[in-house]
C-alpha cells in the first residue's frame, strides 16, 4: 500500500445519511482516494497494514492514510547517524506492553536503543475523572523496559506542573527515591537494579529555557529541540551550536554554585558575547 502523506484530497459524502448514527465516519468516507495519480514532488511511504478481526481492508488503509495526511511526521536521513545508533521508536501505549517489553530485550541484546513514545497517554491521564495518572504509567513503562521516554517539559508549550514533573523524573530515573509528598511520590519505592529510563523534555523549546531546564532536568536527560532549533537565521548546524553553548554555560554555572532560576538570563546574555550563533538565537 502507498499512502502520500498531506498530499490527498479529501473525499466529500454525498451519500444522505437518515436519522442519527452514534460514533464517528468511516475513515474510506475522508483520505482514501485508491486511484490518487502519484506527482514528482510526493513523499511516498509503504505501511504494511494488519487489520484486526472484522475491519475491512479498505476501512484499515484509509486509516493509515488519514493519519498520514493530518498528523505530523518527522523523517530523518539515515547518514546524519553512526552506524549501529539507529534509535528505535515504538507507541508503548498503542501498541501494548508486551510488545514493548520485548522490543526493548531485543535492543538490549543487540545494542541499540529504543524510544519509548507514550501516544494516546492524553486519552488515559489528561483527565481528572477517569483513567489513571502518568505517575502510573512512567511506573508501568519502566517496568516494561526502555531508553528514553518524553515527559513534558514544564517550562515548553507542552503543559506540566514542575512539583509533579521532578516525580516522573525520580521515578524513572533514580533507584532509591525518598517519599515526599510534594512531587506525588507517597512511598519510597527501591528499584534495586531494575535499568533506569532517561526523561526526554521536548515540545517548544529554546535557548532561553536551557537554564530551568538544566535545573529541572539535571545531566542524564535527553533536551529534543525541533522548531526550536529549526527557526535560527544562519541554518540549523548555527543553532546546534547556539544550544550547545547555552547548556554548557548553564551546567557550568550551576556546578560553580549560581542560582539557574535568578541567574539564568544573565547567564545565557555572558555565553552570547563569545559565541554569534547564539546572539542571533536569542534575538529569534
Amino acid at each position: 500500500m502507498r499512502c502520500m502523506g498531506r498530499f490527498m484530497s479529501p473525499q466529500t459524502e454525498t451519500k444522505a445519511k437518515v436519522g442519527f448514527k452514534a460514533g464517528v465516519k468511516d475513515h474510506k468516507l475522508t483520505y482514501y482516494t485508491p486511484n490518487y495519480q502519484t506527482k514528482d514532488t510526493d513523499i511516498l511511504a509503504a505501511f504494511r497494514v494488519i487489520t484486526q478481526p472484522g475491519v475491512p481492508p479498505e476501512e484499515a488503509d484509509a486509516a493509515v492514510a488519514t493519519e498520514s495526511s493530518i498528523g505530523t511526521w518527522t523523517i530523518y536521513p539515515l547518514d546524519l547517524f553512526e552506524e549501529g545508533s539507529v534509535t528505535n521508536m515504538f507507541t508503548s501505549i498503542v501498541d501494548g506492553f508486551t510488545a514493548n517489553t520485548t522490543l526493548s530485550r531485543y535492543y538490549r541484546d543487540n545494542g541499540q536503543l529504543l524510544h519509548i513514545h507514550h501516544a494516546m497517554h492524553a486519552v488515559i491521564d489528561r483527565q481528572k475523572n477517569h483513567g489513571m495518572h502518568f505517575r502510573v504509567l512512567a511506573i508501568a513503562l519502566r517496568l516494561s523496559g526502555g531508553d528514553h521516554i518524553h515527559i513534558g517539559t514544564v517550562v515548553g508549550k507542552l503543559e506540566g506542573k514542575r512539583e509533579i514533573t521532578l516525580g516522573f523524573v525520580d521515578l524513572l530515573r533514580d533507584d532509591y527515591i525518598k517519599k515526599d509528598r510534594s512531587h506525588r511520590t507517597y512511598f519510597t519505592p527501591d528499584w534495586v537494579s531494575l535499568p533506569g529510563v532517561i526523561p526526554v523534555a521536548s515540545g517548544g523549546i529554546h535557548v532561553w529555557h536551557l537554564p530551568s531546564l538544566t535545573e529541572i532536568f539535571g545531566d542524564d536527560s535527553v533536551l529534543q529541540f525541533g522548531v526550536g532549533a529549526l527557526g535560527h537565521p544562519w541554518g540549523n548546524a548555527p543553532d546546534a551550536i547556539a544550544n550547545q553553548v547555552a547548556l554548557e554555560a548553564c551546567v557550568q554555572a550551576r556546578n560553580e554554585g549560581r542560582d539557574l532560576a535568578r541567574d539564568g538570563n544573565a547567564i545565557i546574555h555572558e555565553a552570547c558575547k563569545w559565541c554569534p550563533e547564539l546572539a542571533v538565537a536569542c534575538e529569534v
